[in-house]
């Protein structure tokens, strides 16, 4: 090649190149303006057990522990910024285990916890899962139904998740949830409530988790209520 083939080409490469880093800054200036800065956490430094009341309806707090829970590890530390269990007894009701984890405005993914996960995982096999309305005053919760399992233990659940102002009802929900609020420049709070009753009779169960669920509803006041169900008033 010559020293004016040179001379020729050399322009052509730089126009080229200018032309690709502008590019690569316009992609990069775009995903800095994507990045979700606003932060939604509807609890903000209240604490949950603070605000959810040791008697409801018939049942009062009896213990903390009982639950089934996965094991301490650094993935569920870094999930959850809150972590209330506790276990509530009557004297003519079935006992019942009530679970709430929140996200607060990090990254609104809950998934240690659902019952598809931590369940498997402790040795119970799923079955029946369905999605269960519960009345509550001037809404509707949609809540998910499912009865987990074990050689020595069969316990019904009911729980749901809020994101931000969804109430997603799967995992894949859940996940487009997120994804539609870090769209918008939001990083969503999130909840999931998990109530449960130790006991075969998959009817009995129901009926028992979703009084207790009203009941608990009825003793908390509106913000609270929007907490756990971005539609109850």
């Amino acid at each position: 090649m010559t020293t004016t083939d040179r001379v020729h080409h050399e322009p052509v490469l730089s126009r080229r190149q200018a032309i690709l880093g502008g590019a690569f800054l316009l992609t990069a200036g775009t995903a800095v303006a994507r990045v979700p800065r606003h932060h939604i956490d509807l609890l903000g430094d209240r604490k949950i057990d603070k605000l959810i009341p040791q008697k409801i309806g018939e049942w009062e707090f009896y213990s903390k522990s009982g639950l089934v829970v996965p094991p301490a590890d650094q993935l569920k530390d870094a999930l959850y910024s809150q972590l209330m269990t506790r276990v509530y007894v009557a004297a003519d009701a079935l006992p019942v285990m009530l679970l709430i984890a929140q996200s607060g405005g990090q990254t609104g993914v809950l998934q240690v916890h659902r019952p598809e996960y931590c369940y498997p995982a402790g040795g119970f096999t799923l079955m029946g899962r369905d999605v269960m309305p519960v009345a509550l005053p001037g809404s509707r919760l949609e809540a998910t139904a499912i009865t987990a399992t074990a050689d020595d233990r069969t316990e019904q659940l009911l729980y749901w998740t809020r994101v931000g102002e969804d109430m997603p009802l799967t995992w894949a929900r859940q996940r487009w949830s997120v994804a539609r609020a870090n769209l918008k420049g939001d990083v969503p709070d999130a909840v999931l409530v998990r109530v449960s009753a130790l006991t075969p009779d998959r009817e009995a169960g129901m009926a028992t988790l979703t009084r207790f669920v009203q009941a608990m509803f009825a003793s908390v006041p509106s913000d609270v209520r929007r907490f756990l169900d971005i539609d109850a008033r």
